[in-house]
C-alpha cells in the first residue's frame, strides 16, 4: 500500500516542467545571459544573468535591437545580421569575440543563437545565451606569454651554455694541453729526480683536461641541436653512463614526434640532472629511462635500483638539483615527482605539455 504514493510522488518529479517553472529558472540563472530575439533580431526577454553580464536592466533593453552588443566595426561591417541568417541557414551559430557592455567596456563573449521555429516551420525567433569568456581568454593569453617568455628563458640559457662550452673548448682546454705537451718536453730533458716531478704535474694536467671536457659535454651535449631529443638522449646515455660510468641502463622511447626544440632540451636538461644525482647519491648498479608520448605532452621516467633515497624533499633541506628539475618542469607548464623506498630505488618522474600554438593576431583579438 505504501508503494503507490511513492510511486505518485516519483511520476510528479520526474514530470517536465511547466512554462511558469523553466522561466523561473531562466530568469534565475545568473552565469549565463539567456534572452530572446524577435525575428528582426530584437529583443523580446532578458535574465538576470544578461543584466549581470552586459549591466542592462530589463526595462532599459527589451525592445532594442541586439546589434547595441556588437563593437561599432561589427555593427558597420553586417555581422550581427550575417549571425541571424546563419542562424536560420544552418539552425544555430556559434561565435566567440568582442561584446560591449552598458558602460561601453568590452569583454570576450561565447555566444550560441539558436533558430526557433514552430509546428508549421514559421519562423518565431531566436534563442540567444551569452557567456562572458573575458577571464578565460586572459588566462590563455597569459599561459601562451609565460610559455614563449620560458622558451625565449631556454633559448638564451641554452645559447650562454653553448658559448661558454666554446670558450672552454677553445681557449682553456688548448693552453692546457699546450702546458701538457710542455711539460712532457721538459720531462725529456731534466735530470731523472725532477722528471718524476714533472710527469706527475703532466698527468694532473690531462686529469683536469679531461674534467674540462665533460664540463663542456654536460654545458651543450652534442646531437640534440642537429638530430633531436631521442638521439641526444641515447648519445648521452651512451657516451656518460654507459662508456663513462660503466653503468649498465636501459633506454625506451615512444614517441608520436619528435618534441619542439625548447621542449626537448627541458626534457634533456631534467634528464641530465637526474642521472648526476643517481651517480653522486643513489649508489646504484643500473638505471632505466623511458619517455613516451602522453596527455598532449611528453612523460618521462628515471628509474635507478639505488639505495631508495638519493636526494631528499624535505623542504627545508632539499637538494639543490632537485629544486632545479621541479622548476623546469613546472616553467614548462609541467610537473615533476620523485619516489622512492629504501632499498628499492628511486623513480623521477615528470610531465611537459607540447608548446601551446601561437594565436593569429587580428584586429578583433588585439581590441582593448
Amino acid at each position: 500500500m505504501t508503494q503507490q504514493p511513492q510511486q505518485t510522488r516519483a511520476r510528479k518529479a520526474a514530470a517536465p516542467l511547466s512554462d511558469a517553472a523553466f522561466t523561473l529558472l531562466v530568469q534565475g540563472v545568473l552565469d549565463y545571459g539567456i534572452f530572446m530575439l524577435d525575428p528582426q533580431g530584437y529583443i523580446i526577454s532578458w535574465n538576470a544573468g544578461a543584466e549581470r553580464i552586459k549591466g542592462y536592466r530589463a526595462e532599459d533593453i527589451v525592445g532594442q535591437h541586439f546589434s547595441v552588443f556588437y563593437p561599432p566595426e561589427d555593427q558597420s561591417s553586417g555581422k550581427p545580421q550575417w549571425e541571424l541568417e546563419t542562424a536560420v541557414a544552418e539552425g544555430r551559430l556559434e561565435d566567440e569575440g568582442w561584446r560591449v557592455r552598458k558602460d561601453g567596456s568590452r569583454f570576450w563573449a561565447n555566444v550560441v543563437i539558436t533558430a526557433l521555429w514552430d509546428e508549421e516551420g514559421v519562423l518565431q525567433g531566436f534563442g540567444k545565451v551569452t557567456r562572458d569568456m573575458s577571464e578565460r581568454r586572459a588566462a590563455q593569453h597569459a599561459l601562451t606569454e609565460r610559455r614563449r617568455l620560458f622558451d625565449h628563458l631556454v633559448q638564451a640559457q641554452e645559447t650562454e651554455r653553448r658559448r661558454i662550452a666554446w670558450d672552454v673548448h677553445d681557449d682553456s682546454i688548448q693552453a692546457m694541453v699546450a702546458v701538457g705537451m710542455r711539460l712532457e718536453l721538459l720531462a725529456d730533458r731534466v735530470p731523472e729526480a725532477y722528471a718524476a716531478e714533472l710527469r706527475r704535474l703532466d698527468t694532473s694536467v690531462s686529469e683536469a683536461i679531461g674534467r674540462l671536457r665533460s664540463l663542456t659535454f654536460r654545458l651543450h651535449p652534442p646531437g640534440i641541436d642537429r638530430h633531436g631529443l631521442v638521439d641526444g638522449l641515447s648519445s648521452h646515455l651512451d657516451d656518460v653512463v654507459g662508456s663513462s660510468w660503466g653503468m649498465p641502463y636501459s633506454f625506451e622511447h615512444r614517441l608520436d614526434r619528435e618534441p619542439p626544440p625548447e621542449m626537448a632540451i627541458t626534457i634533456f636538461r631534467i634528464v641530465q640532472e637526474t642521472l648526476l644525482n643517481v651517480r653522486k647519491h643513489a649508489h646504484a648498479s643500473r638505471v632505466d629511462v623511458s619517455i613516451e608520448s602522453a596527455d598532449r605532452g611528453v612523460l618521462t621516467r628515471v628509474k635507478d635500483d639505488g639505495t631508495g633515497a638519493p636526494m631528499s624533499q624535505d623542504g627545508t633541506r632539499e637538494h639543490f638539483g632537485v629544486i632545479e628539475m621541479r622548476e623546469r618542469a613546472e616553467t614548462a607548464g609541467g610537473w615533476w615527482s620523485m619516489h622512492s623506498r629504501p632499498g628499492t630505488g628511486t623513480t623521477v618522474e615528470f610531465w611537459v605539455p607540447n608548446p601551446l600554438p601561437v594565436p593569429v593576431s587580428t584586429s578583433e583579438d588585439d581590441a582593448p
